[in-house]
């Protein structure tokens, strides 16, 4: 369990959470763990198998306090709350800010810029491991291309030139991909970026790990109440989880992307447990699935220190502090949205 943002996360199996007057208990294995007055909270999420008595549901209602819970893996159940009042709110703000385009496009900006940012510290990481490797001359060019993004990004613009250099950074960056696998390299050799469906082994990994990332972040976004089908840089659709994909922009060359190099250069995964359908889809097998599942739960479980909050935290609560402060810069607590940065 930990508490970041007035927020306490609950990751302990089995804990069960009690009111003890104005203060929330956290108990487990037949002890006191943490003792929290209920007035230095803004919310509680709950992973897995964890248990609240109604007394306690009942506090937090009174005092405007969200208790979310979530699967262990942080698929989003439920969340329980008092009268309607602070998320209703903070909705009409988000409305608000998308609807009008220069502040659409500055949270854009700040989103894309740090995509961008992450994006070269990949590409970097494999300069560094192997400084003439193949294609090293490709993904130093690769490199000064974002980098000269990036500086367009230091300045204001509207949202359709916003998205056209995150279009085509993506595009140079994946243009160089192939180099930063070392391993099976007739397996997963890698042309370009495909989906719906992935037409080879690298896209159908990207494609699951994306789903994985995006299906967090709409988690985090629902805990926090802001609406995941409003976002800033991708466009509203029926059914699309916009937000979720604004959120997950900044972290998918940090989770995703490394992931993936990760368990085709360690060997984790294998090209023979991918087929290709008769439409031309590759998908994975099951034991495959599984694998990548395993490695991503490990993963979530690593800690690491926040940049922006200076606190060690585990990759799995990422999303949720970034969803929190988002919230809180839509809710006008910062002046700006500070994005993730890799370092």
């Amino acid at each position: 369990m930990k508490r970041l943002l007035n927020t306490l996360f609950v990751t302990t199996q089995g804990a069960y959470l009690c009111r003890d007057g104005e203060t929330v208990c956290v108990r487990a294995d037949g002890e006191t763990k943490l003792r929290v007055p209920i007035h230095n909270l803004g919310g509680i999420v709950c992973f897995g198998e964890v248990a609240c008595s109604s007394p306690l549901m009942g506090l937090c209602g009174e005092n405007n306090v969200a208790l979310s819970f979530l699967t262990e893996t942080g698929k989003f159940l439920a969340r329980v709350q008092g009268q309607v009042c602070g998320n209703v709110l903070l909705r009409r703000q988000q409305y608000r800010r998308a609807d009008e385009p220069q502040q659409a496009a500055q949270v854009a900006r700040v989103v894309v810029t740090a995509k961008l940012a992450n994006c070269r510290v990949v590409l970097g990481r494999t300069l560094r491991d192997r400084p003439d490797g193949p294609g090293h001359q490709e993904i130093r060019r690769a490199l000064d291309y974002l980098a000269h993004s990036l500086g367009v990004l230091e300045q204001p613009a509207v949202l359709d030139v916003v998205r056209g250099i995150e279009g085509e950074a993506a595009r140079t960056y994946f243009s160089v991909f192939d180099h930063l696998i070392t391993m099976q390299k007739e397996g997963f050799r890698f042309t370009q970026r495909s989906r719906r469906p992935p037409l080879d082994n690298i896209n159908a990994l990207l494609s699951f790990l994306y789903t994985l990332l995006v299906h967090d972040c709409r988690s985090a976004l629902e805990t926090v109440g802001l609406d995941p089908a409003v976002g800033f840089l991708h466009a509203d659709r029926p059914g699309r989880p916009s937000l979720a994909l604004d959120l997950m922009e900044e972290l998918r060359p940090v989770l995703a992307d490394r992931m993936a190099l990760s368990l085709i250069n360690r060997q984790q995964i294998k090209a023979a447990g991918f087929t290709k359908t008769e439409s031309g889809a590759v998908m994975m097998d099951d034991d495959t699935r599984k694998a990548v599942l395993v490695a991503w739960q490990k993963r979530k479980q690593e800690e690491f220190v926040h940049p922006f909050l200076d606190e060690k935290i585990n990759w799995g609560l990422l999303p949720h502090i970034q969803a929190l402060l988002l919230a809180r810069y839509i809710r006008g607590d910062l002046e700006e949205y500070p994005p993730f940065f890799w370092k």
